[in-house]
């Protein structure tokens, strides 16, 4: 079995003295999983997280871990290297895709959102961009966020809390009895967290710890 792609270098593990174990984001195949045979020793092109390029990954039987083929062609985290906070953002995005995306399902869409991340972590807005970004993965996830409309009697005016139950928004009149229960907007990473973490104890998987350092 034989698989080609562009994607996104999203982990690396060691594996004895000379290979990795490798994910790869991919725009046709979602995440993919395999060895990367020498990578350790390698003295040109050495895999790293970040990296943009061509993968090949191939196995006798589908249910193998596989081997990939990759050729770098952009290291998209070399600009964020003068950042601590881009990093951070960009570690906890491929972190959080690990966890929480299948393998193998292919998410063109929070591909390309992923790929958009990593330039705008690059501008001063980097809070607001990482936060749109765990939106639309928690949108991917079944947990689609609705800003638009109370969820209680339908005005799009004065929309000031949010439903930890159903992911709408709720007006200030509406909400008036239930402030205690609602997170207050607008959106920020306190309120995606606490909707990942559902998203977590569904699939029984922990937040992870690169996640949990973000403010």
């Amino acid at each position: 079995m034989k698989l080609e792609s562009n994607g996104i270098l999203i982990d690396i593990k060691p594996f004895g003295e000379r290979d990795i174990v490798a994910r790869v984001f991919t725009s046709d195949f979602g995440v993919l999983s395999g060895m990367i045979r020498w990578a350790q020793s390698a003295k040109r092109n050495k895999p790293l997280i970040g990296q943009f390029g061509n993968v090949i990954w191939g196995a006798r039987l589908d249910s193998q871990l596989g081997s990939f083929h990759w050729e770098a062609e952009k290291n998209l985290a070399a600009p964020l290297m003068l950042t601590r906070k881009g990093l951070e953002y960009m570690n906890s995005a491929f972190a959080l895709i690990s966890v929480l995306v299948p393998e193998r399902e292919q998410y063109k869409q929070l591909y390309s959102n992923t790929l958009e991340l990593l330039i705008n972590l690059t501008s001063n807005n980097q809070n607001d961009a990482y936060t749109a970004w765990e939106v639309s993965l928690l949108q991917e996830l079944g947990y689609a966020l609705n800003l638009t409309a109370c969820s209680g009697c339908g005005t799009r005016e004065n929309l000031e809390y949010l439903s930890p139950r159903t992911g709408r928004a709720v007006c200030k009149k509406c909400a008036e009895p239930y402030k205690d229960k609602l997170y207050k907007l607008p959106l920020n990473l306190f309120i995606t967290r606490k909707f990942l973490e559902s998203a977590c104890f569904v699939q029984g998987v922990e937040l992870p710890y690169a996640r949990n350092i973000l403010n």
